[in-house]
């Protein structure tokens, strides 16, 4: 066997950060807390008017997860995934695998991008992460050597921009509304409507479509036919969000969280190295600033009655409340991972971030088997709190057979697989296995 390649293998579960894997862990649980409304509602993941009911526990399930876990759990999801790639292309440059190792990085990724486009297509998750991950991972490569501090300014540059659209995204709707009510007058007064009123009168009405219970009807009943009509009825909304996502979104989303990943982890945050004192000020002002924009965000939603026009007037803060709080949550994990308590949870925890790669497809496996028509057909049928109920039982589920899995192997059936590709070699898969070179 050639000594530079075995060099230049996966990472042994030895070398793993501990800290990291009980924070992706936690994370891995809390974005499907997010993720299952679109896997059980229709066009209503962040509308709960629309669909799973707004009344209730249901309003108190949209307030709680929109205070605490909307953007937050996909911010560390991006946090934590553009730390992995930095680390995996660190320990390569101290390797001095020079192109190898670029080789290496690039494989990985776009055997991602190709797990992404099956996962969402085959899996019918249209809210799938990995091929953005991707994407956003190819333009990680020219940020790792910068500072910290260059990191966090480029972070800030990105999210300011993606504010910047957000507002003006919001104006042109609060013009759209203007131009509506303008059609509604000069209809009322039998005068004729000028080319930009017809225009803005024809994307109202796509508005009203597609929060029409008609509308919601028929998606729901198009999500319980059989697997190969879901498949065929879930292809144009993910073609959509693949090409359009990327530059709304991403760049301005998922790409400066990767980079604030990568500087809070030069830092030696993310390593539960700093002190208690340190972490719970992360608690402390985290939550005090990103509670506080999202709760007058999550207020001026609900004082409107969930008016259209409310979701767009938050969007500007967006990411400032998002992006505090997930400082805290960083800090309270932090936190949890120094404590001596629940070491049987913590080590329960850090298996399912072992494994996060093959939990995350196993999320939307088993959501496509209790929604879809492939399995039992409850697409739309459950309230948005009942859903709740579907997440805690894949949160045991998982609890329970990551820890075990991990007993027997030293990867998840999906972390083995990207490896093997990435690599082009064979890293052990068995713990039994007596193999002669380990793999660092």
């Amino acid at each position: 066997m050639d000594t530079k390649n075995t060099l230049l293998g996966p990472v042994e579960t030895g070398e793993r950060i501990k800290s990291l894997d009980i924070m992706r862990g936690f994370v891995l649980c809390g974005i499907l807390l997010m993720n299952i409304n679109g896997f059980g509602l229709a066009n209503a993941y962040s509308d709960p008017t629309i669909a799973g009911g707004y009344e209730g526990y249901n309003l108190y399930t949209w307030v709680v997860t929109s205070m605490f876990f909307e953007g937050t759990m996909r911010g560390l999801f991006s946090l934590l995934f553009g730390v992995g790639m930095f680390i995996l292309l660190d320990r390569l440059d101290k390797r001095d695998a020079g192109i190898q190792g670029a080789d290496i990085y690039f494989r990985r990724l776009t055997w991602l991008l190709l797990f992404g486009v099956l996962h969402a297509y085959l899996l019918i998750w249209s809210g799938e992460i990995l091929f953005n991950y991707a994407l956003m991972g190819f333009l990680v490569y020219s940020f790792r050597r910068f500072t910290p501090k260059k990191l966090i300014i480029t972070a800030l540059v990105l999210f300011s921009i993606g504010s910047c659209w957000n507002f003006m995204e919001y104006k042109g709707k609060v013009g759209l509304l203007a131009k509506v009510e303008e059609a509604k007058r000069l209809s009322a007064e039998g005068k004729t409507l000028d080319f930009e009123t017809k225009e803005a009168k024809k994307e109202w009405e796509k508005v009203l479509e597609y929060r029409s219970p008609e509308s919601i009807q028929y998606y729901n009943e198009s999500m319980r036919k059989g697997y190969f009509d879901v498949v065929a009825f879930n292809a144009p909304i993910v073609m959509e969000w693949k090409t359009y996502g990327p530059y709304r979104y991403d760049c301005w989303d998922i790409l400066p969280m990767m980079l604030l990943g990568i500087a809070l982890f030069k830092l030696n945050i993310l390593l539960g190295a700093k002190s208690f004192r340190f972490y719970l000020t992360m608690v402390i002002v985290g939550y005090s600033i990103g509670l506080t924009v999202n709760y007058f965000e999550t207020m001026n939603i609900i004082n409107q009655n969930f008016s259209y026009i409310s979701f767009f007037e938050t969007n500007p803060t967006y990411d400032v409340g998002r992006v505090t709080v997930s400082l805290g949550h960083i800090g309270m994990i932090m936190i949890f991972s120094k404590l001596h308590i629940l070491n049987w949870l913590k080590y329960a925890i850090s298996c399912v971030g072992k494994m996060a790669l093959t939990n995350y497809l196993t999320h939307s496996l088993i959501c496509m088997i209790v929604f879809t028509g492939a399995g039992f057909g409850l697409f739309g049928k459950l309230e948005r709190y009942e859903l709740l109920y579907v997440v805690f039982s894949i949160w045991v589920f998982q609890l329970i057979i990551s820890p075990v899995w991990m007993k027997y192997f030293h990867y998840g059936p999906a972390e083995w697989l990207w490896r093997r590709l990435s690599y082009l070699q064979i890293p052990p898969f068995k713990k039994s296995e007596n193999v002669e070179n380990t793999l660092p």
